[in-house]
C-alpha cells in the first residue's frame, strides 16, 4: 500500500494510506493548499493558451493559410478574396484538365485521405479499438494505438498505425474482422510497414521493416468483382520485368516479372489459368515480333494453348514424346548459352541472336505425374528440374500451370521463385503454393467464387519486395483477341 503526506492539523504532519494502485511503489505527495479561485482561473487560462499555441504550431500549414487569407481580406476586402478564389479554382481546373495524373496524386488523393481521416478513422478510432480489444487499461487510464498517416486509392484505404509498446502484429491479425466491420470495409488486412525515406537517420535506413508500426489495408470496394478488360498491346518497348497482365485490388496495374525468374500458376478447374498465360503472351507480343523473345508452348490437353499455336515459335502437344523432346531442346540451348556466357557476363540481355526463351507449359502435372509412360515422366522431370535450377541466368524461363499443387504431383515447386495461387480447393493448398503463413496473411484462395464472371482469373501473388500476398485478377483474353494476336505477328512475317 502506498503512502502520501497529508497535513491533518496546522502544526502536525502525519502519514496516511493512499488510495492508489496497491502494486504502485510508495511515493510522497506534497502538502495540498487551497488555491484562490482567481489563481485557478489564471492557471487554466495559461494552460488553454499554451494548448492553442501548440495546436497552431502543429498545424502550421493551415495556420499560415488562414492567417494569409485573413490578411488579404483585411487589405482588399471580400472582393479581393473572391477574385483570388476564382483564380485558384481556374488554376486547379486547368491542372486537372491537362495534368490529371499529377493532380490526382498531389491534390485529390491527399485531400480525400484527409477527409477520410477526419470523418471515418479519427471519429471511430476509439470505439473500434475498445470493442476490438486492441486498447489497454492501467490505473484507470486508457492507452490507444495512434494513427500516423492515411493513404487512399480508388478502392482501398491504407492506415499507418503506431502500435502500443510491446504489442505484436499477431494480435491485429486476430481482429481483422472487427476492424473491417468497425470501419465499414469489405476486407481488412494487416501489412508490414517500412521506414519512410525521411526518417532513417538514427532509426534505421529507409525501406527496412519499421518495428512498432503496421499498415491497415481496408478495401472499400472490390475492384476485381467484374472481369478485367484485356490490356492494350504495348507500343514498342517491352519490359520483361514489368509485364502488365491485369489489375491489383487497389486498382493499380498488376505487373509480372519473367526475366530472371520462373512462374508457377496453380488453380482448380475453371480458375482462369488460361487468362494469366495469354495475358503474359499478349504483353510480350512486340518483343516476340522483334525477335527478342521466343515462346515455346506445350499443351497436353490440346485445348488452351493449341488455339493460338501459330503464335508460338515452337509448339508441341505430342504425348508420345514430342513435349519432352521440346523440354530437352530447351535444356540443350541453355547449356550452349552457359558455355558461351560463362566467365564473360553474369547479366543476360535479350538479343536477336540470343532471345529470351519462355517455355510455357499448360497442365504441368501431366508431364511430372500423370503421364502413363514412366520413362517420359523421368525425362520430363529431369529437364524441368534443370531448367528451373539453371535457366534464369542465361535467359530461359519456365511458366507452368497446374491444378493440384501437392508435392507428390510436382516436387519442384520450390524451384519457381514466383508463384500465383488462383482459386484452390483447400486452404492447405494456399501455403503449398505461396509458402508457409500465406493463408494467415490473407491469401484466401479457397474462398474465391467459382462463378466465371466473378472469380475467373482472380488470385493471390507474393511480390518481390514484401512477404504479404496481394489479390489480383488477370485480364480476360477472348478467342477473338488470340486471333488478333496471331494476325499481329503474321504481319511482321
Amino acid at each position: 500500500m502506498g503512502w502520501e503526506f497529508r497535513r491533518s492539523a496546522p502544526s502536525d504532519n502525519v502519514m496516511v494510506p493512499a488510495t492508489s494502485d496497491p502494486f504502485e511503489s510508495p511515493k510522497w505527495a506534497p502538502p495540498v493548499w487551497h488555491m484562490p479561485p482567481v489563481l485557478v482561473l489564471l492557471v487554466n487560462l495559461v494552460r488553454g493558451l499554451v494548448g492553442l499555441v501548440l495546436v497552431l504550431v502543429r498545424h502550421w500549414p493551415t495556420t499560415l493559410t488562414v492567417a494569409g487569407l485573413g490578411w488579404l481580406t483585411y487589405l482588399g476586402g471580400w472582393q479581393l478574396l473572391t477574385l483570388l478564389a476564382g483564380w485558384v479554382s481556374l488554376g486547379l481546373g486547368c491542372w486537372a484538365w491537362f495534368g490529371w495524373p499529377t493532380f490526382l496524386s498531389l491534390v485529390l488523393r491527399p485531400a480525400r485521405a484527409r477527409w477520410r481521416y477526419l470523418t471515418v478513422y479519427r471519429r471511430n478510432w476509439r470505439p473500434v479499438m475498445v470493442m476490438s480489444g486492441l486498447a489497454f487499461y492501467r490505473n484507470a487510464r486508457e492507452y490507444l494505438p495512434t494513427i500516423v498517416r492515411v493513404e487512399v486509392t480508388k478502392t482501398t484505404d491504407r492506415v499507418l498505425v503506431k502500435m502500443l509498446s510491446g504489442q505484436p502484429p499477431s494480435i491485429w491479425h486476430d481482429h481483422v474482422e472487427n476492424l473491417a466491420h468497425g470501419f465499414e470495409a469489405a476486407i481488412c488486412r494487416i501489412r508490414t510497414a517500412k521506414r519512410p525515406a525521411r526518417r532513417w537517420r538514427g532509426r534505421g535506413r529507409a525501406g527496412q521493416d519499421w518495428p512498432g508500426h503496421i499498415w491497415l489495408e481496408l478495401v472499400r470496394d472490390d475492384a476485381l468483382s467484374k472481369p478485367v478488360s484485356v490490356t492494350a498491346l504495348p507500343a514498342s518497348q517491352v519490359d520483361l520485368s514489368r509485364l502488365p497482365v491485369g489489375r491489383r485490388e487497389d486498382s493499380s496495374p498488376w505487373l509480372v516479372r519473367l526475366l530472371g525468374t520462373h512462374l508457377l500458376i496453380a488453380g482448380a478447374t475453371g480458375a482462369g489459368k488460361g487468362s494469366v498465360l495469354w495475358s503474359l503472351v499478349r504483353a510480350m507480343l512486340p518483343a516476340i515480333r522483334a525477335g527478342l523473345v521466343q515462346v515455346w508452348g506445350i499443351d497436353p490437353k490440346r485445348m488452351e494453348l493449341a488455339f493460338g499455336r501459330g503464335i508460338f515459335n515452337r509448339y508441341s502437344d505430342d504425348t508420345s514424346g514430342g513435349m519432352v523432346d521440346l523440354l530437352e531442346d530447351a535444356v540443350d540451348e541453355m547449356s550452349k548459352r552457359a558455355a558461351r556466357f560463362g566467365g564473360v557476363t553474369r547479366t543476360f540481355i535479350p538479343t536477336v541472336a540470343d532471345p529470351f526463351i519462355v517455355v510455357m507449359v499448360d497442365e504441368l502435372a501431366f508431364l511430372t505425374a500423370y503421364s502413363p509412360d514412366r520413362d517420359l515422366k523421368r525425362r520430363a522431370l529431369a529437364a524441368l528440374s534443370t531448367l528451373t535450377s539453371q535457366g534464369r541466368s542465361v535467359g530461359v524461363c519456365v511458366v507452368g500451370a497446374l491444378q493440384d499443387p501437392r508435392k507428390d504431383v510436382i516436387n519442384i515447386r520450390n524451384l519457381f521463385p514466383t508463384r500465383i495461387a488462383l482459386r484452390l480447393d483447400e486452404s492447405e493448398q494456399v501455403d503449398m503454393v505461396l509458402g508457409d503463413g500465406a493463408y494467415d496473411r490473407g491469401a484466401l484462395a479457397d474462398q474465391i467464387s467459382p462463378l466465371p464472371e466473378v472469380g475467373a482469373g482472380v488470385g493471390y501473388i507474393r511480390l518481390e519486395d514484401s512477404p504479404d500476398p496481394v489479390r489480383v485478377r488477370a485480364g480476360w483474353v477472348s478467342d477473338a483477341d488470340i486471333a488478333a494476336m496471331a494476325a499481329y505477328l503474321s504481319e511482321a512475317a
